[in-house]
């Protein structure tokens, strides 16, 4: 797993395949190597190049527990695509992810060929405003929720109702989600304190990079209807809608949401 210095910390990124290049972003508290698991293997078979890191916040890149704003990250990923050498890339990121693309998007779109926004959003909505909060509080205060309990909320928070209708499938996400809990440290709170926001909409609309924006059915953090409002506010840009997807979708429903990023990378 190779590092490099960029932006004075430490990126920690992988490099898979061989062809033009795909930048994957994923979201608060995740590791780069969630994408392995799904997306990275469908994109590697069909002749991409794919790199994943582990962002600022989350280990063993920096965890720079002073904070950082999202300037910094979209920062992160621009100096990641000029390491690599092989952009513009195409850039798909996922929830705090999305935010970096969009962003990067704006700051940096001479290294964007195109742009997959996972649950994309421009604003946040009070109840995850009031999530947010609390999560940060509870880090603050030093409570560590109850494993069984905490995979639990996780479960209903991320994975979509259909997927939680089945006994069997229910059981072994509660399992993964309990197993891959970790209490979060003080790179994940200065994830957290990014999420909140002002509304970026009105600034999206100078976004000229080709956007494909996608929401999840069942999405209760980042409701599809957010993901819409930033396919609308950009020229040009898709929108697409996972059906019986949660926040969780490209775990939950890889095959849909893989099928979504080959089609437009291919086409883009």
């Amino acid at each position: 797993m190779p590092s490099v210095t960029l932006n004075g910390i430490t990126l920690n990124y992988r490099l898979h395949g061989q062809g033009p290049l795909v930048l994957m972003i994923m979201g608060t508290a995740s590791p780069g190597r969630v994408w392995e698991m799904y997306q990275v293997p469908a994109l590697v078979s069909a002749g991409f190049s794919v790199a994943t890191f582990e962002n600022r916040g989350i280990a063993p890149s920096s965890e720079c527990p002073g904070g950082f704003s999202i300037d910094d990250m979209v920062g992160d990923a621009a100096a990641l695509i000029e390491h690599l050498g092989t952009g513009p890339a195409h850039v798909v990121g996922t929830s705090l992810g999305a935010r970096i693309a969009q962003e990067l998007c704006l700051a940096r779109p001479g290294l964007v060929r195109s742009a997959v926004l996972l649950t994309a959003h421009g604003r946040v909505d009070p109840v995850i405003k009031a999530l947010s909060r609390g999560e940060a509080e509870l880090h603050d205060r030093g409570i560590e929720l109850p494993a069984a309990y905490f995979s639990a909320v996780n479960a209903i928070m991320n994975l979509s109702p259909a997927t939680l209708r089945k006994d069997m499938d229910a059981a072994d996400w509660l399992a993964i989600i309990e197993y891959s809990h970790a209490p979060a440290t003080a790179g994940v709170r200065a994830q957290i304190a990014l999420s909140e926001f002002p509304d970026r909409l009105g600034a999206y609309r100078a976004i000229t990079t080709p956007v494909l924006a996608v929401g999840y059915q069942d999405d209760r953090l980042i409701p599809p209807h957010l993901a819409r409002e930033v396919a609308n506010a950009i020229p040009g840009a898709r929108y697409l809608e996972v059906p019986d997807a949660g926040h969780y979708g490209a775990l939950e429903r890889p095959d849909a949401v893989n099928k979504i990023l080959l089609e437009w990378l291919r086409a883009s």
